[in-house]
């Protein structure tokens, strides 16, 4: 697969299961995984206990930016859209951005998830 199939299928199911049950995004990291939400810090198994932490959530994938990491085995994977948090009507734009390394042929996990939420000047 190339780098660009990769990070469509993994924005699809990334947020298709984080939207609903985020506490099955476990598989997706490992203990050196980082998260950076809204300028706090979380390392390996704190990442789902944040995420759980959100709520209900619903996400709309706007777009999907993707490049070659600092070895082959990484790719980097900057995403936009908009969010809808605990059933309010009203979407909030953020962004995303993962680093995903692999793990053997066609498998990866997140080892770098930073998450921004763009509010309007």
């Amino acid at each position: 697969m190339s780098a660009e199939e990769v990070a469509k299928a993994f924005v699809q199911h990334f947020y298709n299961t984080f939207d609903a049950d985020a506490q099955q995004l476990g598989g997706l990291f490992q203990s050196s995984s980082m998260l950076t939400f809204e300028g706090q810090q979380v390392q390996g198994s704190g990442i789902v206990e944040k995420l759980k932490s959100i709520g209900k959530v619903t996400h709309t994938v706007k777009t999907i930016d993707v490049q070659p990491s600092c070895t082959p085995s990484a790719i980097m994977i900057f995403v936009t859209g908009s969010v809808q948090i605990g059933g309010e009507t009203n979407p909030l734009h953020f962004c995303e951005m993962f680093q995903l390394v692999s793990t053997g042929p066609g498998a990866y996990y997140v080892h770098n998830d930073v998450f921004r939420l763009n509010y309007g000047l």
